[in-house]
């Protein structure tokens, strides 16, 4: 196939054969031909996520506020695993690419685009991995609501990817910014979701809890992964309201960036 010169005269198919391209140049700049290749990237969470339940296993009861430890610590680390794989990987992301610029059928976009499905690919095979190998083992119970469990993974992933675009426009224009990002993910990780469920909040610090979008995700997810057996705590139209503007505002700082970019070329 031949792509037209000018980027914006792109078809949609040439748009995803440029994203297609650009997703098997970065799993082979990362990985090479060697080896396991890019079947690391499905292995890398797999084996995080192994590891952290090995350990909780070993400290905590098996347990846990009523909740088996095993599938408490999944429906933890593996959407906090999707929110690290779309959030930190583009952190000076295009100034790394900048070099493919020169193409000009390539754009700022296509990259993020990539990045973020790779890493959502990857993410999203390795939960479904874990979760049937650690169900045939009989170390969880069947999914209550699989339809729910997808749409709370499919949230978690739109909003962490407006996340992750507004710390890749960030972090071009100003610096030091990478230098703030990870001490402020470790700061809001107590407040994420992540290491408690809605109900076990008194009341006050419940309301305080579900300002935080984050907490919605966690707590559907876990709709989705135990049903009504437990009371969880989320509104999925509150949260769409926080992934649609994260997307619009990642989406205009993206663009301001890449028409700045586009003047240096």
């Amino acid at each position: 196939m031949t792509l037209r010169s000018n980027p914006e005269q792109l078809r949609l198919m040439d748009r995803l054969d440029v994203i297609a391209a650009l997703i098997v140049r970065d799993l082979m700049a990362r990985f090479g031909r060697r080896g396991l290749g890019f079947v690391w990237t499905i292995l890398e969470p797999m084996i995080l996520t192994a590891g952290v339940t090995i350990v909780w296993s070993l400290i905590r009861p098996a347990i846990y506020h009523g909740i088996p430890i095993v599938a408490f610590v999944l429906t933890l680390y593996m959407p906090l695993t999707l929110w690290r794989h779309l959030t930190n990987p583009l952190v000076r992301l295009m100034h790394q690419h900048e070099g493919l610029l020169y193409h000009r059928i390539i754009q700022q976009d296509d990259i993020l685009a990539a990045r973020l499905l790779l890493e959502f690919l990857s993410t999203s095979t390795a939960l479904v991995i874990v979760l049937f190998v650690t169900s045939s083992f009989g170390l969880i119970n069947d999914i209550a609501d699989p339809s729910l469990l997808l749409a709370a993974w499919l949230y978690t992933a739109w909003l962490f990817s407006g996340v992750g675009m507004l710390l890749a426009a960030w972090t071009e224009t100003w610096d030091p910014a990478e230098k703030f990002i990870q001490p402020l993910q470790y700061l809001s990780l107590p407040l994420s979701g992540a290491f408690f469920m809605v109900s076990w909040l008194p009341g006050y610090a419940q309301h305080l809890a579900l300002a935080n979008p984050t907490v919605h995700c966690f707590e559907m997810f876990r709709a989705g992964f135990f049903g009504a057996a437990y009371d969880m705590h989320y509104s999925v139209a509150y949260l769409t309201a926080w992934c649609m503007g994260l997307s619009v505002a990642g989406v205009v700082a993206v663009h301001r960036v890449r028409d700045r970019a586009g003047n240096r070329h």
